[in-house]
């Protein structure tokens, strides 16, 4: 588990909706051939609703690929691996709801 203000990677901008000790919403941006890179919540589910390009949210276990067009979400459940990235490596932004528990962020290698 790692400290959940860590940011283990780099995104072209990140911004804070709200925040409590057990829910966080955001939106964030990521340019083309950038990723929330593979790792998994101990208690949160993330909730992802696309705003800007096409959102590629990947899971392992159970091993799933969603291509969110603007409007549509998709949820990852506790526990579960992913990695988010915009289709093709493209330009990507989404609001994103996390929780309701504890935030971690558990980078899988």
């Amino acid at each position: 588990m790692t400290d959940p203000e860590a940011r283990p990677y780099v995104i072209e901008r990140r911004e804070t909706v709200a925040r409590t000790d057990t829910l966080r919403v955001g939106i964030l941006t990521l340019a083309e051939g950038q990723e929330v890179p593979w790792h998994y919540h101990s208690e949160v589910t993330d909730t992802f609703y696309c705003l800007e390009g096409v959102l590629s949210v990947e899971t392992r276990a159970p091993r799933a690929q969603h291509l969110l067009k603007v409007g549509e979400s998709c949820a990852v459940p506790e526990m579960t691996a992913h990695r988010v990235t915009g289709q093709d490596g493209g330009r990507a932004r989404f609001l994103i709801v996390q929780g309701i528990g504890t935030y971690d962020f558990c980078p899988v290698g």
